[in-house]
């Protein structure tokens, strides 16, 4: 039988309390994410990383040749979201950095957010891509990839032939700033003004059916 002397006694209990500790400010760290007003640029409060290290430009090259994403959009010509405004993500189509606040202005959007490895939001992207494709300029639809495998979430889009704009949002700055429920798929209409209309944390399975709530809520007919 080994007796530990009291010095490796305390030695044990001050790594336990340590681990302990740790423990317990990671878990202080994503509550405060969570809370009302909690800034999604705050490094102290992400838990999640925007992106894979695996994931640079030379790795994410043949997928993104392969999904043929469109570009993303840019600045519009009014302030967009304010709760967006300080917000900057990665287009998915080629890397290029978003301010997202001002890329939405001035536009009705569809902020669909989503993860590679969620069933329901791969039966509900191409019905967005139809969506976009009967709104045509009166409506702008973007998707919002919530988590860091980047090159997963590309080549999904690619598997489902979805060529829709991709905003690469690992850290799930979007959602912590519009304090949107944490389930995906979820849906934002954003409206030209810059206001949020609604927020829908379900799933959809036809356009017809997305477009009745873009009617309803932005005023947008197609």
């Amino acid at each position: 039988m080994v007796r530990l002397t009291t010095g490796a006694r305390w030695t044990i209990v001050g790594v336990v309390l340590v681990a302990a500790l740790i423990a317990v400010m990671l878990l202080q760290q994503r509550e405060q994410l969570r809370r009302p007003g909690a800034d999604p640029n705050d490094q102290g409060l992400v838990a999640a990383r925007e992106r894979r290290d695996a994931d640079t430009p030379e790795a994410l090259a043949e997928l993104r040749r392969q999904a043929q994403l469109p570009p993303c959009p840019q600045s519009g010509s009014t302030p967009g979201p304010s709760a967006l405004a300080t917000i900057s993500l990665e287009c998915a189509a080629d890397g290029s950095t978003v301010q997202v606040g001002l890329a939405l202005a001035g536009r009705n959007v569809v902020l669909n957010l989503w993860a590679y490895w969620c069933g329901p939001c791969a039966d509900e992207l191409p019905a967005m891509a139809e969506l976009q494709r009967r709104a045509g300029d009166k409506l702008t639809v973007v998707t919002v990839h919530q988590d860091e495998n980047e090159a997963a979430g590309i080549a999904r889009l690619a598997e489902l032939h979805v060529r829709l704009p991709m905003l690469q949002d690992g850290a799930r700055r979007i959602a912590a700033a519009l304090r949107t429920p944490n389930v995906v798929p979820t849906t934002i209409l954003i409206r030209a003004d810059g206001s949020v209309a609604r927020v829908l944390p379900r799933s959809f399975t036809s356009a017809d059916e997305i477009g009745a709530e873009v009617e309803q809520a932005l005023g947008v007919r197609f």
